[in-house]
C-alpha cells in the first residue's frame, strides 16, 4: 500500500500503474472524509472486489462544511484509518492536505439544482456544491472506472449519480448499503460525538424506521401522510430528540410525496429519509424500499 500526498504524485503512480497492465486495468475510488468505520470497510470491500487498483482519499473537506460546524473538530486518525485500509487491501491512499487541494480561493464549483434544495441540502446551504466540487476533483485527478459510496447518506448518492449523468463523467457511482451497529445504529464518524444516554435514545431512528414497514405492512401507514405522522411521533418518543426532517420522498428523484398518495400506487423506490439531533450531533438515517413489495404483504 502506498501513502501519497500530493496530485502530481498520485497522477504519476496512476500512469505507472496503467503502463504495466496491457488493459490499463480497472480503478476504483473510495472517497472518504477519515476517521474510518466498518461503514467504510465495507465500501472498500466492494471496491477490491470490482477493481484492479482501488484509491482511498482521506480529506476533511473544508467547502462542504457551513459556518459554526464541526469542520475543526471532526474527528481525525490517520495512523488508524492506514491500518484499516491496509488490512482491506487498498493499493493507494490519497491524503492531500487542503493547499493541496485548493491552492487558491475557489472560484469554480459544481451546483446540482432541485436535488440539493430539500432535506441536508435545505439546513445545510452549500453543502452538496462543496461535495460535487470536491468529487468531481478526484474524479478528473484519478479517472476511476467507479466510485464508491454509502447508502446512509442517500441523497448524496443521488447528486453525485445526476452530476455523472448531466456532466457526462465516465465514472459509474456505486450506491453500498447502510452498515449498522448489532443494536441498529447506523454507522457514522460522528457517533463518537454522542453522550451514553444520547447514543441509547438514537436508536429510535432506525426503530422508527423499522416500526413504519412493519405498519405499512400491516395496513396501518398506507399514505404517505401517515407514514410522516408516524415516523415523528415515534423520535419524539425520545425526549433528546430534535426533528430537522422526517420525510417520504420518490427516489433517485428526492420529489416529496403528497400526503394523500398511496404508497403502493407510487412506480419505483420510495425512501424515508431521516435528520435528527441528540445533543450537538446531527444523525441522519433511511430506508429505501419498493412500495408494491412492502405492500403487498398488506
Amino acid at each position: 500500500m502506498k501513502v501519497i500526498r500530493t496530485i502530481s504524485g498520485l497522477r504519476q503512480e496512476l500512469n505507472s500503474l496503467k503502463q504495466t497492465r496491457k488493459d490499463g486495468g480497472s480503478v476504483g475510488l473510495v472517497p472518504t472524509m477519515g476517521f474510518l468505520h466498518a461503514g467504510h470497510a465495507s465500501l472498500m470491500t466492494r471496491a477490491r472486489e470490482m477493481s484492479d487498483t482501488v484509491v482511498l482519499s482521506i480529506f476533511v473537506n473544508p467547502i462542504q462544511f457551513g459556518p459554526g460546524e464541526d469542520y475543526e473538530t471532526y474527528p481525525r486518525d490517520e495512523e488508524r484509518d492506514l491500518a484499516l485500509a491496509e488490512r482491506h487491501g487498498i493499493d493507494i491512499v490519497f491524503i492531500p492536505t487542503v493547499q493541496e487541494m485548493y491552492p487558491k480561493q475557489v472560484k469554480t464549483k459544481i451546483v446540482v439544482s432541485e436535488l440539493t434544495s430539500l432535506l441536508c441540502g435545505a439546513s445545510r446551504p452549500g453543502h452538496f456544491d462543496g461535495v460535487t466540487t470536491v468529487v468531481s476533483k478526484l474524479i478528473n485527478i484519478i479517472k476511476p472506472n467507479r466510485a464508491f459510496f454509502g447508502l446512509k447518506d442517500a441523497q448524496q448518492v443521488a447528486v453525485l449519480q445526476q452530476m455523472v449523468t448531466d456532466l457526462n463523467l465516465d465514472v459509474e457511482i456505486i450506491p453500498c448499503p447502510i452498515i449498522r451497529e448489532k443494536d441498529g445504529l447506523a454507522l457514522s464518524s460522528r457517533n463518537v460525538y454522542l453522550s451514553q444516554e444520547e447514543r441509547t435514545q438514537a436508536l429510535i431512528l432506525s426503530r422508527s424506521l423499522n416500526d413504519v414497514r412493519e405498519a405499512m405492512n400491516c395496513g396501518k401507514a398506507t399514505t404517505a401522510a401517515e407514514a410522516r405522522l408516524m415516523l415523528n411521533e415515534i423520535i419524539h418518543s425520545a425526549p433528546l430528540a430534535v426533528i430537522e426532517y422526517a420525510e417520504v420522498l420518490s427516489f433517485p428523484e428526492l420529489s416529496r410525496v403528497e400526503d394523500d398518495t398511496l404508497l403502493v400506487d407510487l412506480q419505483g423506490q420510495v425512501i424515508m429519509a431521516l435528520a435528527v439531533k441528540f445533543g450537538k450531533t446531527r444523525l441522519i438515517d433511511n430506508l429505501l424500499f419498493t412500495p408494491k413489495e412492502v405492500l403487498s404483504l398488506v
